[in-house]
């Protein structure tokens, strides 16, 4: 690392570590996990870093959806301070790990054409992306048509990936292979990324990003062959070749047929409980990814530990940002609907019953 490094990541560093202060711990969980509904939770939440989001809508405009939204703004705004904050060196690489709130928006805005939603609908269940967003969301979702919207894509990194995609789609009437090409686009080009960066960085970014990559690839390959019945050929073709510990030979044998608590215990020897979790696949997969996301949390928190002048740090705050948030709308529409702990418990990053 030279000293010019050392220096502009010393300038993003004492801002990120101030922002990692203010993320929510266990004990914030389970005391907003206790509040009786979701005005009381929101109550709670205006006493934490989310207060300044949830105060720019009114108490009685704050249901459980316009909540999550406003909640959001802070993954955006936290993305915008750290990528202008950062070494020019890293600034395209968080760009690109921070694209993936808009691939998310492009695939939600198909989903509400699909579903003929109103843009007042799907405009609160869009990511805040920001001014670097490149989508017409609202000219998409009022062509009410797939081809027309993502023809509106021209221009975009998005068309051309769509594009060839479209044939299946126009067959089957199905959006699963319009995702998948995003999905693995998205991936495949953010791995190649981590490439780019200094020795060092790549080393702390593969650890971060790759146990990301490898929990999504695992998480598509089961459920391509458990939930979808594809065939080994199919499952091969919509996941990656490539990973941190998760490796083609592993996405290959899922996709042959073999044994899958096996193959995660060999390739998560520490991970607790694999069997019993997966007595039945089709209930046991949302438990076996929050395990997965709890061991991200873990090296997220470890990068905190060591030195300081790496994009550990950065992508490691982003992440568990993330997981936050996703844990805080969970718990909103958990208190909305008046949902006891026990049923949504197993959805959250957050271990509230340990």
């Amino acid at each position: 690392m030279t000293s010019n490094a050392t220096a502009d990541y010393a300038a993003i560093n004492a801002r990120v570590r101030v922002k990692y202060s203010t993320l929510l711990s266990r004990n914030d969980f389970i005391a907003l996990s206790e509040t009786t509904d979701l005005p009381s939770f929101i109550n709670l939440l205006k006493t934490t870093s989310y207060g300044p989001y949830l105060e720019m809508a009114k108490d009685k405009e704050l249901n459980a959806r316009r909540a999550a939204f406003l909640i959001r703004q802070r993954i955006s705004d936290s993305y915008h301070t750290i990528i202008n904050f950062s070494p020019d060196f890293v600034k395209s690489f968080l760009l690109e790990f921070y694209r993936l709130n808009e691939v998310n928006n492009l695939k939600a805005v198909l989903r509400g054409i699909t579903t003929q939603s109103s843009w007042d609908k799907v405009r609160f269940v869009l990511f805040p992306f920001g001014p670097d967003g490149v989508l017409p969301t609202q000219a998409m979702v009022e062509s009410g048509n797939v081809a027309q919207a993502v023809e509106l894509l021209r221009g975009t990194p998005y068309f051309k990936t769509l594009s060839f995609a479209m044939n299946r789609y126009s067959a089957e009437q199905n959006l699963f292979p319009l995702e998948v090409a995003l999905d693995l686009d998205y991936w495949r080009n953010l791995w190649k990324g981590i490439k780019k960066l200094p020795n060092e960085d790549q080393d702390y970014a593969t650890k971060i990003v790759g146990s990301l990559l490898d929990m999504n690839n695992l998480m598509w390959a089961i459920r391509y062959r458990v939930y979808h019945n594809l065939s080994e050929e199919e499952v091969i073709n919509y996941t990656l070749p490539v990973g941190y510990q998760i490796h083609d030979k592993d996405i290959r044998s899922i996709a042959a047929g073999a044994d899958i608590p096996q193959i995660i215990k060999r390739i998560y020897p520490d991970l607790q409980g694999v069997d019993d979790i997966l007595l039945d696949l089709h209930t046991g997969l949302p438990k076996l990814e929050m395990l997965l996301e709890r061991r991200i949390t873990e090296k997220c928190r470890d990068v905190f530990l060591g030195n300081p002048f790496q994009i550990g740090i950065p992508l490691g705050f982003l992440v568990l940002l993330d997981f936050e948030i996703r844990d805080l709308v969970v718990l909103l529409e958990a208190k909305a609907g008046l949902t006891p702990i026990e049923k949504y418990s197993e959805f959250l990053t957050t271990d509230l019953l340990k």
